[in-house]
């Protein structure tokens, strides 16, 4: 079968699309024919050996996948070939076909397409439980979302207001700006597209737009960028409020502890990776609430560039250039 391989450390440039045996399902596993892959910011990481977790080489990344089961192992029940499915796992899915143990596979509902599908759980699974468990969002807050136009900041707008929250979208560019209000977004600021932490004009007036967007602050902050843009966003933050600590496509940011103090916040980490592992039966519940939204109509992943399995390093290029408005996906 064929796979997008990384077999050293490096950026898209140094993966190689090739042969690979098919895989087997051993005990308690189940082979997917892979239909799509959604791409995620960990893909970026993890072929740079700079992801928490770092597979044996040669991998596939690849965490997100949405096919049909082709096989099952022994001990499996509740699947059988030909379901559709999605799939959640840290690589492996850049391939036509892929093992995964199924605990870490689903059943999805007929009607939702396959590029939908693959990009769904990560980037709505990583949102809710940053705004429910972790930031505990009440109806009426403010919340900010960084990287508003990205696949996890779009999950995040769409469930803020889900949640009945006034949601302030922060992107960096107009185009972005016109998109993410089509997702929703209560109000749009657009921040440069590069920001120097050291200066201290240009800080502080994206601080007092972040402000002034919230109606003079803001009670949730979600950031998804990191670098220079996250002081601005704590600097607008209003007392008690939390920060949720999603990523770091623009660098890990120097963060001044003593305006936790002040505001009486929080800075909150979101490893809704980790999560799943370590308490499962929760994270089946938010799943559930989840696939309810999606049929209510309520959020819906904006799938807005689509890449051949052959061409999955430009995708994962895509995305690393912070290009990507709403989700990337490859397709098999």
């Amino acid at each position: 079968m064929k796979a997008l391989l990384s077999t050293a450390p490096g950026g898209p440039e140094t993966l190689t699309f090739a042969d690979m045996p098919a895989p087997a399902a051993g005990a308690g596993e189940v082979v997917i024919d892979v239909r799509a892959v959604g791409v995620n910011y960990p893909d970026v990481l993890i072929i740079e050996d700079r992801y928490q977790f770092k597979p044996g080489r040669p991998f596939a990344p690849g965490g997100e996948v949405a096919g049909i089961v082709h096989c099952i192992g022994e001990g499996v029940s509740g699947l059988t070939p030909g379901d559709r499915v999605i799939g959640s796992t840290v690589s492996g899915g850049m391939a036509e076909q892929m093992a995964i143990h199924a605990g870490r596979v689903r059943k999805i509902p007929d009607a939702m397409p396959f590029d939908e599908a693959a990009a769904f759980l990560t980037t709505y699974g990583t949102s809710h439980y940053a705004l429910k468990d972790r930031a505990a969002l009440k109806a009426g807050e403010s919340l900010l979302v960084l990287g508003a136009a990205g696949g996890v900041g779009v999950a995040a707008v769409e469930l803020g207001k889900a949640m009945g929250a006034r949601v302030i979208a922060a992107v960096s560019t107009p185009e972005k700006a016109d998109f993410i209000r089509g997702c929703g977004a209560d109000d749009v600021v657009i921040y440069p597209a590069h920001l120097n932490q050291d200066d201290k004009a240009a800080t502080k007036a994206l601080s007092e737009a972040f402000k002034s967007a919230g109606g003079g602050g803001v009670d949730v902050i979600y950031d998804a960028v990191g670098g220079a843009y996250a002081e601005p966003a704590l600097r607008a933050m209003n007392w008690d409020g939390r920060f949720l600590v999603i990523g770091f496509p623009a660098g890990i940011p120097r963060m001044p502890l003593n305006l936790t103090l002040l505001k009486s916040c929080q800075i909150v980490g979101v490893f809704w990776g980790a999560f799943t592992a370590r308490e499962p039966a929760r994270n089946e519940a938010n799943i559930a609430e989840l696939f309810a939204l999606y049929a209510a109509g309520r959020i819906r992943p904006r799938v807005s560039a689509h890449f051949p399995l052959a061409d999955a390093a430009q995708a994962i290029r895509h995305l690393a250039d912070r290009k990507a408005i709403g989700k990337v996906v490859v397709t098999v």
